[in-house]
């Protein structure tokens, strides 16, 4: 099974949370309708709410709600990038100008409020108790999370574990919800809802890790934002993590500057500091690590073409490196 044969399988539904989301989106504020119709629409590949179908499938929901989680989750994270980009001052974001870029920050932080206050507008139709708690909850770790990668900028001494703490927060704890909540949908038992949210932490820190393994190897035309931007911003990722501790002292010092100052200047050096230090490859070995712990995680559902394409879709958020 290819990454294609994934997305149809999930296409019908797809198509009904796309109508659902454009519904939802619609605000008597043009200004609301202007810019979150913007970045809904700028090209973005709808991940996770293809992981709630697919989920949903593995799990033999036969329901309706699986569609209002989709829509609500998509709103989610796109609030989140919403709010990043103003923080990480982003002009470029697949490829297109930022919305903070065209409207400014101003606008950009209250839409992002707007899609946010949508979504748990939209949960409360669900009727579920369980449903709006594990969205609340991850809601607020991604918020900590983002809280704690704002305060790991320009500290060159923060901790692998450290690492992995923020992302988890920060990325992998949506797609968790994501792949959890087809589960407590279908009224799975403990250990089914369990391998489904394991599934998702493990896909969501893999995902992480390769977008932060890309900075450093890609360009711009294929990561849609410009390269060297984790850099620039004093963000220690895992690359020049890993790069400061297989290093020598020279290069670890190098490393240790340049994330405490930011900025492009010296992004030829760091580039061959983690290419010779073997940091980028020890970090593409992470992420693949964390994607086949992805895949271990769906042994327990029954064989079905859905349970198949979770695991497609988790090798292949590493496969981008190749």
């Amino acid at each position: 099974m290819l990454i294609e044969d994934c997305r149809v399988l999930v296409e019908p539904g797809m198509k009904r949370v796309d109508d659902l989301i454009r519904s939802r989106l619609a605000s008597d504020v043009v200004l609301v309708n202007q810019l979150s119709n913007y970045i809904i629409h700028s090209g973005g590949k709808r991940l996770r709410p293809q992981l709630v179908l697919l989920a949903a499938g593995a799990v033999d929901y036969s329901g309706e709600h699986h569609i209002d989680i989709a829509a609500i989750i998509e709103f989610i994270h796109t609030a989140t990038l919403l709010h990043d980009d103003v923080v990480d001052a982003s002009d470029l974001r697949r490829g297109r100008n930022t919305a903070n870029s065209v409207w400014g920050n101003d606008a950009a932080v209250l839409v992002g409020d707007f899609l946010y206050s949508r979504a748990f507008e939209m949960m409360v139709t669900v009727d579920s108790m369980r449903v709006m708690e594990i969205l609340a909850g991850a809601t607020n770790r991604i918020a900590e999370g983002e809280v704690m990668q704002l305060m790991n900028v320009n500290e060159p001494d923060v901790s692998e574990s450290d690492y992995i703490e923020v992302i988890r927060a920060k990325t992998a704890r949506l797609f968790e919800a994501a792949t959890r909540l087809a589960g407590v949908l279908a009224g799975a038992d403990h250990a089914t809802e369990s391998a489904l949210a394991a599934y998702g932490e493990h896909l969501g820190t893999a995902f992480q890790i390769t977008d932060d393994v890309l900075d450093y190897v890609s360009d711009e035309g294929q990561l849609g934002k410009e390269v060297g931007d984790d850099l620039a911003e004093g963000k220690p990722t895992l690359p020049l993590i890993l790069a400061m501790k297989l290093g020598n002292e020279s290069q670890s010092d190098l490393i240790r500057e340049a994330i405490a100052e930011g900025g492009r200047e010296r992004i030829g050096e760091v580039l061959k500091v983690v290419n010779d230090t073997g940091a980028l490859a020890a970090s593409t070995q992470q992420a693949k690590q964390e994607a086949e712990r992805a895949v271990e995680a769906l042994a327990t559902l029954p064989p079905s073409a859905f349970n198949d394409a979770l695991a497609v879709v988790a090798r292949y958020s590493v496969e981008r490196l190749s």
